[in-house]
């Protein structure tokens, strides 16, 4: 169980990130809980010292007795393992957070994308991002389940999921082996998921997902026509051209 505490003196903005963590929580199936939300630097340094605190929301423009960038200051000379993460609108103030081991910086108003963003590089520092999500680098972890397939083009790793494309430098046997059993190598330069596929013409060896298409090797494609036919459960909505010839 992680333990988040959240401190910001706008309680409108103090609920809504609250809220907005939470549903996230939900949604990724995290280990995690507010462990505390207050607008009060002295009951978040209070709460840090005697119990244990994963990781911290902090507004850096407290209107209190002390800021927020100094409380990171007090709460970094006895605890070096937190995760502090500022919030504020106040941009010149950016650099200065970053001083104090910051993780991230995140501006205001929130919008739920970027805590998402957030909380997904957050889980994968800690190791504990769930085995459904695939790291490319520091700044991209995606959903295997958005993933339609993966494609070798000379030293990039391209990765297209329904609405987007990565691109990576890593080993295409290396990327599959973090991969599950329902992505498939189907050519040399591609790498299929199997639960995305839409629709197969084994006339013309085309693979189709909803917004994309790949193709299927002669090297492999009895091999992943046999995975793909015994694995049942993945080809529930499939539209599948029977034409092997």
């Amino acid at each position: 169980m992680l333990n988040f505490v959240l401190c910001d003196d706008n309680l409108n903005i103090l609920n809504k990130l609250g809220s907005m963590l939470e549903s996230l929580f939900i949604k990724h199936n995290y280990n995690a809980t507010i462990a505390l939300k207050t607008s009060n630097a002295d009951e978040v340094l209070q709460y840090v010292n005697s119990y244990p605190v994963n990781v911290l929301f902090l507004d850096i423009h407290l209107e209190s007795n002390i800021s927020g960038l100094d409380l990171a200051k007090i709460i970094r000379k006895t605890n070096k393992s937190i995760y502090i993460i500022f919030s504020t609108c106040h941009l010149e103030y950016t650099l200065l957070a970053y001083k104090v081991k910051t993780f991230d910086y995140i501006p205001k108003p929130f919008t739920i994308e970027k805590l998402e963003e957030t909380l997904l590089r957050l889980y994968s520092d800690m190791k504990e991002l769930p085995k459904e999500y695939l790291t490319l680098n520091s700044k991209s972890i995606i959903d295997q389940n958005d993933i339609q397939y993966l494609k070798k083009e000379g030293t990039k790793l391209i990765v297209y999921t329904n609405n987007s494309r990565y691109e990576t430098y890593s080993s295409f046997n290396k990327i599959q082996e973090c991969l599950p059993e329902n992505f498939v190598r189907c050519h040399k330069s591609y790498i299929a998921n199997i639960n995305n596929i839409k629709d197969i013409q084994a006339n013309n060896n085309t693979i189709k997902f909803e917004t994309h298409e790949c193709y299927i090797g002669p090297k492999y494609k009895n091999n992943f026509m046999e995975v793909f036919n015994n694995y049942g459960n993945f080809t529930n909505n499939l539209e599948y051209s029977n034409n092997t010839k």
